[in-house]
């Protein structure tokens, strides 16, 4: 079964079909009229629109004419270039686009058998984390006979004129496909979950190995279902599609529509003096203005190669527009990447994306108030909602995408379309499980860009541990809701935290409710004991508050480990004292290496401390060698910390 489906408007395709059918009538949807609200928010269209069906445009008409992919799209007179972009990225995976434009040949005219056509589709999109379907009538806004938004060089072709007037009916009228990006767009016709990358940033040209790190990220992501296109910055609009030295064109996204890594035969490693040859294949929707640099058709490159070879390589061209790269070129060619990964289905069962949807409240209780505003609100910060998520292993990328609730559809009533979002992400305790009240000790892991646009995101390699991530508007005191997705191709566990402190309960009133809450920071063992001078030493560190315990990742070989691992606990009284232990993993039995043991007392001083470790036995155990050092903080006040 599929993901639960939204009827827009709650209308239902199959009902209003046959009811036109049995009537004898073309739809005509009452939600949505072919009149200039549909079309403009405030203000008229120059000239006279007419509202027109397929059949009166053309001799023919076809939803999709052959394969969908290999016909080049038109912006139209007022149509939206990104538009455009993300018709022509869609294309390019045949899952996607059978998910958005469902039952195409149910849908499709057909001649024979006219008296069954009632001129109405329906179209999906993924709508703020919920797939949703929107019924239209096929009246196509028209100036003397031309559409006035986006067709297909063959003229008889409607599947993306269709799919954006239901577009813009979801988002409110055409008009406010305006400052949508080709990203925003592509997420919401496939729920893909958006990354963009800075190239020139991101010095592929420079770094070898990051070079191949991401060849091998974008091979993954395709192979995968995923869409991705690229641009060259246009410094001002006077460039916008002025045409580079190579025949590429400035400030115009580009579609990948294939990436190769090829071994080459033993003639071919001669004739290009290299065994692998990683290679991209790009699109130009308007299916003009083509790369003319190495491996272009014009190149010597492509010339070296039969038509036999291009085959048995799978370097073939089907669509006008089309040509390969090297990796090496598209890194300098290309400024910004915009990588969108298919995450709505598990691989083996394993859920690679977490999501939630959430909301910025607001409340005279300063405990129930959730709309702190952003870092620089340090007093209302920490009001914002928190989510914690845990990264089971070092070295993950981890992909944050924060997205608001589109306030298009309110433009009319003067409301701005998007707020300032942002996030920030936090390194916290190994056993945290309330909300943050202060940062004292934790770690600022990350922070997104805050601007006015529909998504922010960030995109980290994490280590291993738990991380709260604070999802905020720039301004304090606003209300919105927003979608928090997180990418990782290890399950984090992503969930919200909403108590403060432990509740009151029977139990832990009988157990005696906690009066002291403490945090402590291990910052790290040094000087660890060896008993051979070539012994391994493998240290970890147990740190225990009565039946609780922490234990950090294990560091290799060293008898100076750095650690940072930090705890909470929520105590009873200050007599059950924290013990920090030091171990040594062993293959068959773990070392005991010296412990410490504190009384952690709200009195006592928050300063960065070391001492040595001792045996077991309290802290007026015998001295051993080495010493750790640390923070630790404690209050009465148990939503201080």
């Amino acid at each position: 079964m599929g993901p639960p489906l939204k009827l827009f408007k709650n209308q239902k395709y199959q009902e209003l079909k046959q009811e036109c059918i049995k009537d004898g009538r073309l739809f005509c949807d009452p939600t949505f009229l072919p009149e200039n609200d549909s079309l403009f928010y405030n203000r008229l269209l120059p000239g006279k629109v007419v509202w027109k069906r397929p059949q009166d445009i053309c001799d023919d008409p076809r939803l999709i004419v052959g394969n969908i992919s290999n016909h080049q799209l038109i912006q139209g007179r007022l149509g939206h270039k990104p538009m455009v972009s993300a018709f022509s990225c869609l294309a390019v995976q045949e899952s996607h686009w059978t998910k958005t434009i469902p039952n195409h040949k149910e849908q499709e005219w057909d001649p024979r058998k006219l008296d069954k056509y009632a001129g109405i589709f329906r179209f999906r999109f993924w709508h703020f984390g919920e797939w949703t379907e929107v019924v239209i009538d096929d009246l196509l806004p028209t100036i003397n006979g031309d559409l006035v938004f986006s067709f297909s060089i063959s003229m008889n072709e409607f599947w993306n004129a269709l799919l954006e007037k239901a577009y813009a009916k979801l988002l409110g009228c055409y008009e406010a496909l305006d400052g949508l990006t080709t990203t925003d767009i592509i997420v919401d016709f496939t729920g893909t979950l958006a990354e963009t990358v800075d190239m020139q940033k991101g010095r592929y040209t420079e770094l070898v190995e990051e070079k191949y790190k991401l060849f091998g990220e974008l091979y993954k992501t395709f192979t995968k279902g995923g869409l991705i296109c690229c641009s060259i910055e246009s410094p001002n609009q006077e460039e916008q599609e002025v045409e580079t030295d190579w025949g590429l064109l400035k400030g115009h996204t580009y579609t990948m529509t294939d990436i190769r890594k090829i071994r080459l035969g033993e003639r071919l490693v001669e004739v290009f003096s290299t065994e692998k040859l990683y290679m991209v294949r790009l699109r130009n929707p308007l299916g003009r203005q083509e790369w003319s640099g190495p491996w272009s058709e014009i190149s010597e490159e492509w010339q070296q190669l039969t038509m036999a070879d291009r085959k048995n390589l799978g370097l073939i061209m089907s669509d006008d527009g089309e040509f390969w790269m090297s990796l090496e070129d598209f890194c300098r060619n290309f400024h910004e990447l915009n990588v969108c990964r298919n995450v709505n289905n598990p691989i083996f069962g394993r859920k690679e994306l977490e999501s939630v949807v959430g909301c910025w409240t607001v409340d005279d209780d300063p405990l129930m108030n959730r709309s702190g505003g952003c870092y620089n609100n340090r007093d209302t910060f920490l009001q914002n909602p928190q989510y914690i998520f845990t990264v089971p292993e070092d070295g993950h990328k981890v992909i944050m995408s924060l997205q608001q609730k589109d306030l298009r559809t309110y433009r009319r009533m003067g409301r701005p379309d998007n707020y300032i979002i942002g996030f920030e992400l936090f390194k916290v305790e190994m056993n945290r499980k309330f909300r943050l009240h202060h940062l004292y000790i934790q770690e600022r892991a990350g922070t997104s860009t805050y601007i006015d646009t529909r998504t922010v995101f960030l995109s980290k390699y994490l280590k291993k541990g738990n991380y709260v991530l604070v999802p905020t508007m720039f301004q304090h005191g606003r209300t919105s809701e927003f979608l928090l997705r997180i990418f990782s191709e290890v399950p984090v566990q992503l969930r919200e935290l909403t108590l403060d402190m432990p509740k009151m309960s029977c139990w832990n009133l009988a157990r005696g409710y906690p009066k002291v809450v403490t945090q402590i920071t291990v910052h790290s063992a040094e000087g660890l004991e060896k008993k051979y001078a070539n012994e391994t030493v493998n240290p970890y560190l147990i740190i225990k508050c009565g039946k609780e315990e922490v234990r950090s990742p294990v560091q290799k070989n060293t008898v100076h480990a750095i650690f940072d691992t930090q705890a909470i606990f929520y105590r009873r009284t200050t007599d059950i004292p924290i013990i920090v232990q030091v171990w040594n993993s062993r293959k068959f039995c773990d070392q005991f290496l010296g412990q410490v043991t504190l009384d952690a007392d709200p009195s006592d001083c928050r300063d960065l401390k070391s001492l040595y470790l001792r045996k077991k036995g309290g802290p007026t155990a015998k001295v051993k060698q080495g010493h750790i050092s640390f923070k630790v903080i404690s209050s009465d006040d148990l939503t201080e910390l």
